[in-house]
């Protein structure tokens, strides 16, 4: 069975090389693949056609569209949800972009335009682009932190923002469009001016970003975003100059102050189990 599907998917040839500074082996595109079987092929047409239609529907009903809105000044309102939202109208740019690299619809390609320009607004001058604060700076989204970056460990801003990157490298090599990529440039140059071995020492609490700024180098070729993948996953398991507030336990957060809980208990070399909460674990070994 295995052999009659791998039969039925045709491998188009790359469109552009590799960085210099890679894995020697490369995945292949999903842009350089066509897959005909009778198995996987009518469950992504039913993603296509139901699914994402479905989740950019939702994104509208629970106000997470709104929220950016909320965030340019474009809607009145305080930010609904929960911080990590933002994710979710991130995560089905992403999914709307590799359907349109195989299957071209108009419709959804203005959707996405549409989409990107609310969440262009949304951004800060500066790059920074997370709404859970930007709707309302004095009250931010709980779990936020009263500033920027102050509770990295529960805050979700860098998990967010490495969604957004992700969806925009896809969108960019789905459509040849850059308007997504500026907006994931201008915030990941904010990263780079904030942290660093020389700035501000801290790692997220939840893996991702790392992922998004690997795949931010290997479309623009910038080496900063690459040695900032790097400086987040050599930052785990060292002193931050950045103490965090204690949570007690019986507070919804206290988990957080479980090192191990976030992959930070030491550096990732030295980490030999597998510990704490699982999909950020899995976000780390995806690096």
């Amino acid at each position: 069975m295995a052999l009659a599907l791998l039969a039925q998917v045709t491998v188009l040839p790359r469109a552009a090389p590799a960085p210099t500074k890679d894995y020697p082996i490369q995945a292949v595109p999903l842009t350089s693949v066509r897959i005909i079987d009778a198995f996987w092929a009518p469950r992504r047409e039913i993603n296509r056609t139901v699914t994402i239609p479905h989740i950019l529907q939702q994104n509208e009903l629970t106000g997470r569209v709104d929220n950016f809105l909320k965030a340019a000044k474009k809607k009145p309102g305080p930010y609904q949800g929960q911080r990590y939202n933002d994710t979710d109208v991130y995560k089905v740019i992403e999914a709307a972009s590799w359907s349109l690299a195989t299957h071209p619809d108009p419709a959804l390609d203005k959707k996405l335009d549409d989409l990107i320009d609310i969440i262009a607004a949304a951004q800060e001058p500066d790059g920074y682009l997370y709404t859970p604060r930007t709707v309302d700076p004095a009250n931010p989204a709980p779990g936020a932190g009263p500033e920027r970056w102050a509770w990295l460990h529960t805050s979700h801003e860098l998990y967010d923002q490495g969604h957004m990157i992700e969806a925009a490298v896809a969108h960019y090599e789905a459509t040849g469009k850059r308007t997504f990529l500026n907006v994931a440039i201008k915030s990941a140059d904010l990263m780079t001016r904030v942290f660093g071995p020389d700035k501000r020492r801290d790692v997220p609490g939840h893996e991702e970003v790392e992922v998004a700024l690997v795949k931010l180098y290997r479309v623009t070729g910038q080496e900063k975003y690459l040695d900032l993948a790097k400086f987040f996953i050599d930052e785990r398991g060292r002193p931050h100059s950045v103490a965090h507030p204690q949570f007690e336990p019986g507070n919804r957060f206290f988990m957080y102050n479980d090192l191990s809980y976030r992959q930070d208990q030491a550096p990732v070399a030295q980490q030999t189990a597998a510990v704490g909460h699982a999909v950020r674990a899995t976000y780390l070994i995806r690096r």
